[in-house]
């Protein structure tokens, strides 16, 4: 098991790989508790992956996603966070939208990152705590305090919940149990449909009538998402369900079929005579970048 001091590490990749390979050695893959496990920051970081958040989609998920929603994606390829980066600063983009997270912090090259942030016309942070990402902004800003996980979610058809996938592939359900800390707190799902809706006034879309209820997201989610069918219910077992892991079943997708190893040069990592290195950790209640409590 390994976080992201791993994968965030210069040599992420090839430690990854060689974490792998000696998986790989010792029979591990496809033995139950004995396999590889990447622990995330955040309890949607692989989720979002999982749900289409990527810059360069494949096409069979274009497709699908056509023709559920009845709408024509674009098929260009987007950018990744450090091409973004490039574009704030060229000036090609010009509008910043963060939900959630601290992305000044967050994203390498601070100082570069911040160049970017303030050449931008227009930031927006929808976020639950504030943080430096607020302070680093474009010449316009927004700061969009919305509902925590933790809190309640009372939409027009009741309580709603949100679906998350966890470290070990798990899908299941989080409730918020608290109450909000005002009446005027919107969901991030309400946000992004409210945008939508005053940007895109004759979309065909139902923004509203998802919003009532979540369980409408899901059900279209399921006919667009492999391995989501009967989303609700599944979503709804004690334990949630697990996404399928070719590897897991001995299934590798590779040209050979078979599991292949890796290798990579060896980096010299030793510091020069007079240099130290310094090693830092996260706090239990520190996500990323962003402390909730002391």
């Amino acid at each position: 098991s390994w976080c992201l001091g791993v994968t965030q590490h210069e040599h992420g990749v090839d430690t990854v790989r060689e974490i792998v390979n000696l998986l790989l050695l010792r029979g591990n893959l496809g033995r139950e508790g004995a396999g590889p496990s990447p622990v995330r920051g955040h309890s949607n970081v692989q989720g979002n992956r999982t749900c289409g958040i990527d810059h360069r989609p494949e096409p069979e998920f274009l497709d699908r996603l056509a023709e559920v929603c009845k709408i024509n994606p674009p098929r260009d390829h987007g950018l990744d966070t450090i091409g973004t980066l490039q574009a704030m600063n060229r000036g090609d983009v010009k509008v910043f939208i963060g939900m959630g997270g601290n992305f000044a912090l967050a994203v390498p090259d601070s100082p570069f990152s911040y160049e970017a942030l303030r050449n931008c016309d227009l930031t927006v942070q929808v976020s639950t705590k504030l943080n430096r990402s607020h302070v680093v902004h474009g010449k316009e800003a927004l700061i969009l305090p919305c509902l925590a996980r933790t809190d309640k979610d009372h939409q027009r058809n009741g309580v709603q919940s949100t679906s998350v996938e966890d470290s070990m592939s798990m899908v299941h359900l989080s409730v918020g149990m608290k109450r909000p800390a005002s009446k005027h707190l919107l969901s991030e799902p309400a946000i992004i449909s409210g945008m939508a809706r005053a940007a895109l006034p004759a979309s065909p879309t139902p923004w509203e009538w998802y919003i009532e209820d979540y369980d409408r997201i899901r059900d279209t989610m399921s006919e667009v998402l492999d391995g989501f069918e009967d989303f609700n219910r599944r979503v709804r077992l004690p334990l949630g369900f697990r996404i399928k892991q070719p590897a897991r079943e001995l299934i590798f997708l590779t040209e050979s079929g078979k599991a292949e190893f890796s290798h990579a040069p060896l980096p010299d990592v030793v510091p020069p005579a007079g240099m130290l290195m310094l090693g830092t950790m996260r706090s239990h209640d520190q996500w990323n970048t962003t402390i909730y409590s002391d």
